[in-house]
C-alpha cells in the first residue's frame, strides 16, 4: 500500500465515494485527486466539491463534460442504434468511456500512481471503468475498495460514516436513498425494493418524467433536424448535442415518455433489476430510426441491425476504446452520411409516434413506384413474375425431393 503515493479518485459526493475517499487516505496514507464530472446530473457537482475540500482535499477536478459527453459518446451511439437486450438504452454504460478517460488524463497531468472508482465487486462498472483505463494506459495501477475493503453492505458503509461524520443524503424515514447514477442520457435506480423483481417501483422513486397517467391531455408535436445521423435542430432551432439532450429530456418528462424497468444480464454473469428513465434517449432513437427508414439503402440498414446488438453489447461491457468497436463506428458513420432531414414527432401520455418524415436531398422513397395508383410505367409489376419463381426455383426443387 505504501507504493501508492497519489491516486484519482472518480468522486461523485455521494455515500460509497465519501466513504472510500476517506478509506483511501487512512489505508493507503497517500495524497487523493477528486475528479467529478458533469455530465448532466446538475445538483450533485457542487455539494460533491464542499464534501471533498471538508475531507482535506486541495486537489479537486470538477469538468463540466457536457458537450464532449453528448458529442462524442451519446451521438455516435445513437448513430448505431445501440440497445441492450432490446430494452436498455445504456445511459450509465456510455458514460464510463469518458470517465475513464479523464481520469487517466488527470493522472497524467498531477503524475498519480494509481486510480480508483466506486463500482462494486458485483457490478459492470468495475469492468467498464478498468478496461477502459488499461487500453488508455498500460501501467496503471487500479484501486478498487469494494474488492479490498469488508464493508460490504450499505449498514457498514453507512456506520463507517457515521463514525468518521461523513454526510450521507438519506430520505424522510431516515434510510438511504436508491443507489442512482444520473447524467444527460439517463437517470437510473437499483437497490431497495428494486433488489425484488416482483416489487413495484414506488411512485416518488422516479424524479425526471411524470406517470403517463398524468401527462398532459393534449399531444405535443416536435420536429428533429437531422445531419449526418445527428440532431442538428429542434423545431428549427439550431442546438448543440448536450442542448438537444437537455431539451429532449425536459419535454419527454413532461410527457411521461423515456421509464423502463428491466432485468438484465450483467457482464460479471448475474441478473440484475434496475429502472431508468430515459426520455431524450427515447425520443432520439425513435427519430433516428425513422430518418434511417427514409434514406439507408435497405440492406445496409438491415446490415447495420444484424451488427447493433454486438455493438451494443460492447459498450456494455466496457469495451468502447477497443479496436472491433472504433472499426465498427467507422463503417456505421460512413453509412450516416445520408441520413439528413427531418422527423416530426407527436408525444403523448408515454409514446413517442411518428408524424411524418422528409428528406429534400438523400431520401430513397419513390412515390411514383410506391403508389397504389397509375405509376405510369416506373414500376412493370409483370416483372415480379420471374423474380418470384427464380426466388422459388430451391423451394420446389426441395419440394419436389420430399413429395
Amino acid at each position: 500500500m505504501s507504493a501508492i503515493k497519489k491516486v484519482v479518485l472518480a468522486y461523485s459526493g455521494g455515500l460509497d465515494t465519501s466513504i472510500i475517499l476517506k478509506w483511501l487516505q487512512e489505508e493507503y496514507d497517500c495524497e487523493v485527486v477528486t475528479f467529478t464530472a458533469d455530465i448532466g446530473q446538475g445538483e450533485e457537482v457542487e455539494p460533491a466539491r464542499a464534501k471533498a475540500q471538508a475531507m482535506g482535499v486541495t486537489d479537486i477536478y470538477i469538468d463540466d463534460l457536457r458537450e464532449e459527453f453528448a458529442r462524442d459518446f451519446v451521438f455516435p451511439m445513437m448513430r448505431a442504434n445501440a440497445i441492450y437486450e432490446g430494452e436498455y438504452r445504456l445511459g450509465t454504460s456510455i458514460a464510463r468511456p469518458l470517465i475513464a478517460k479523464r481520469l487517466i488524463e488527470i493522472a497524467n497531468e498531477t503524475g498519480a500512481d494509481a486510480i480508483s472508482h466506486g463500482a462494486t465487486g458485483k457490478g459492470n462498472d468495475q469492468v467498464r471503468f478498468e478496461l477502459g483505463a488499461y487500453a488508455l494506459r498500460p501501467d496503471i495501477k487500479i484501486i478498487a475498495p469494494w474488492r479490498e475493503w469488508d464493508l460490504g453492505s450499505r449498514e457498514k458503509l453507512m456506520a463507517y460514516a457515521a463514525e468518521r461524520d461523513i454526510v450521507v443524503e438519506k430520505k424522510a424515514d431516515g434510510k438511504a436513498q436508491y443507489s442512482m447514477d444520473a447524467n444527460l442520457l439517463h437517470i437510473s435506480y437499483e437497490g431497495g425494493i428494486l433488489e425484488d423483481p416482483w416489487a413495484e417501483p414506488e411512485d416518488d422513486m422516479w424524479r425526471w418524467s411524470v406517470s403517463p397517467e398524468d401527462a398532459p391531455d393534449a399531444a405535443e408535436y416536435i420536429e428533429l433536424d437531422f445531419q449526418g445521423g445527428d440532431i442538428v435542430a429542434i423545431n428549427g432551432e439550431a442546438m448543440s448535442p448536450a442542448t438537444v439532450m437537455a431539451w429532449l429530456n425536459q419535454v419527454g418528462g413532461k410527457h411521461g415518455i423515456g421509464r423502463d424497468d428491466i432485468v438484465e444480464n450483467r457482464y460479471v454473469g448475474m441478473k440484475s433489476r434496475g429502472c431508468y428513465e430515459t426520455p431524450a434517449g427515447t425520443i432520439m432513437l425513435r427519430a433516428h430510426r425513422a430518418m434511417e427508414s427514409l434514406t439507408l439503402d435497405r440492406e445496409v440498414a438491415h446490415l447495420k441491425d444484424e451488427l447493433m446488438p454486438r455493438y451494443a453489447k460492447l459498450i456494455y461491457n466496457g469495451y468502447w476504446w477497443s479496436p472491433e468497436r472504433e472499426m465498427m463506428q467507422t463503417m456505421i458513420d460512413e453509412s450516416q452520411k445520408t441520413v439528413n432531414g427531418r422527423v416530426r414527432l407527436k408525444l403523448y401520455k408515454g409514446n413517442v409516434e411518428i408524424a411524418g418524415r422528409q428528406s429534400d436531398t438523400d431520401s430513397l422513397f419513390d412515390e411514383r413506384i410506391a403508389t397504389f395508383e397509375e405509376d405510369d410505367g416506373a414500376y412493370d409489376q409483370a416483372d415480379a413474375e420471374g423474380f418470384i419463381k427464380l426466388n422459388a426455383l430451391r423451394l420446389r426443387i426441395g419440394a419436389r425431393r420430399k413429395g
